[in-house]
């Protein structure tokens, strides 16, 4: 008598699509775990590997801390979702990382935040001040765009791209910070620096400004030259990441469902 074959509950997923899942995933859970979420609000997105220019961003009804490798949304350049799918998308909310996207070969991922020391270093005239080391890793890669609303206005994504430059952070004036980055770990790494970086300047802005202790001349240069862009992706992808990745493990793996 013929048994049926059994079947793998699995989806199938293009190859290298699962492990950008994971890690994208994983990103989601490192957010929550260091309180820089939310709500449901703002997007991490990672290119899934391949020609079609698809995308993987949080299913719109999920807090972060929920986000699992199988519950990602693929959608297009567009925001729209590809496939079936039981979870909203916010098309909206994928108009920066559309931009960057398209105009990057080299950003398989894009990270944006509105953290309360990330929006309140955006709403400072002068900007990320390079009076810490952290700021000094951060600060020659980062650029700035200008707040233009609610970023629904597709038409703002070429002024994002113009803006942004070859640089892999900006501030975004009045709104919070992004970074982007060549793997999901490399991206997660640099938005690191520079939330660390604004967290320490409101914190020292408390003394108030001209009690600061500016840094001695040409060190900013010497640090700028410490922490190139390719550095940085090299240790978030042979130390910083897996070493995230062991602690999420620890924590909770269920991200990798």
């Amino acid at each position: 008598m013929a048994t049926l074959a059994t079947v793998d509950s699995k989806p199938q997923y293009a190859p290298g699509e699962w492990e950008a899942r994971v890690d994208l995933a994983a990103a989601y859970r490192l957010v929550a775990l260091y309180g820089w979420d939310d709500l449901i609000f703002t997007h991490l997105s990672a290119r899934v590997p391949g020609p079609e220019h698809h995308f993987l961003i949080n299913p719109y009804d999920m807090m972060f801390e929920e986000i699992t490798a199988s519950s990602l949304v693929k959608i297009d350049v567009e925001g729209n979702p590809v496939g079936p799918t039981t979870h909203p998308v916010n098309p909206a909310g994928f108009t920066i990382h559309s931009a960057i996207h398209m105009a990057r070969e080299d950003a398989h991922a894009v990270m944006h935040l509105h953290t309360p020391h990330g929006q309140a270093v955006s709403a400072m005239e002068f900007g990320l001040l390079p009076h810490t080391q952290t700021a000094m890793i951060a600060g020659h890669d980062v650029a700035y765009h200008d707040y233009e609303g609610i970023a629904t206005d597709l038409e703002e994504r070429e002024r994002l791209v113009a803006d942004i430059g070859d640089k892999n952070a900006m501030i975004l004036r009045n709104h919070g910070t992004l970074a982007v980055g060549d793997s999901v770990g490399a991206c997660f790494l640099r938005l690191y620096f520079l939330e660390r970086a604004c967290e320490a300047q409101v914190l020292m802005l408390s003394a108030g400004r001209e009690h600061l202790n500016n840094p001695p001349q040409g060190v900013e240069h010497k640090v700028a030259h410490q922490s190139a862009p390719k550095g940085m992706g090299k240790l978030a992808e042979r130390l910083a990441w897996p070493a995230l990745l062991r602690k999420l493990d620890r924590i909770d793996p269920s991200f990798r469902d």
